[in-house]
């Protein structure tokens, strides 16, 4: 086994990258904690709504699931390593499982709407991180994840009102 490392060159400051890094890959284990729950309820909601809910919630998941590589490749582009596993997902994510049995759909909007505004708290935080070591780039692509997961968030808002 080799213990070469890896050295991809950026002029970003290394100290500072570190930060964005270990932050990129918090964003990145929440977004597949968020993706495998999404997919959970896509996979389990019933009721009324069924219909309505299993299409978003994939469509949802699909655009979730879209975003990971995109943040793993930037992890790269820095110079730094990502997420390797199941288990190192499990240690850096924020967003909580949900293993219940049965959860009822009005429910599941909830909890993936609370999720998604945890991700943008997550995002906003790293963009600061982001901003403080000149990493533009970085900056203006989490512009585009809190975009997308403040429309979900909205979406999931939406369907839940009565009336």
């Amino acid at each position: 086994m080799t213990t070469a490392k890896l050295a991809t060159p950026t002029d970003l400051k290394s100290n500072d990258i570190k930060d964005v890094a270990t932050g990129l890959n918090r964003v990145l284990a929440d977004s597949y904690a968020l993706y495998l729950k999404t997919k959970n309820f896509h996979w389990h909601v019933s009721g009324p709504h069924f219909r309505d809910y299993h299409l978003m919630f994939d469509e949802q998941a699909a655009a979730i699931l879209g975003t990971t590589d995109a943040i793993a490749e930037r992890v790269r582009k820095t110079g730094n390593t990502t997420l390797r596993s199941i288990g190192d997902i499990a240690r850096h994510q924020t967003i909580e499982d949900n293993d219940a049995e049965f959860v009822a759909a009005a429910d599941m909007l909830k909890i993936l709407r609370d999720d998604n505004l945890a991700l943008v708290e997550t995002l906003r935080g790293l963009k600061d991180v982001a901003d403080d070591a000149k990493d533009h780039a970085t900056s203006a692509l989490v512009d585009e994840w809190i975009d997308a997961a403040e429309e979900r968030a909205w979406f999931l808002f939406e369907t839940a009102q009565k009336g």
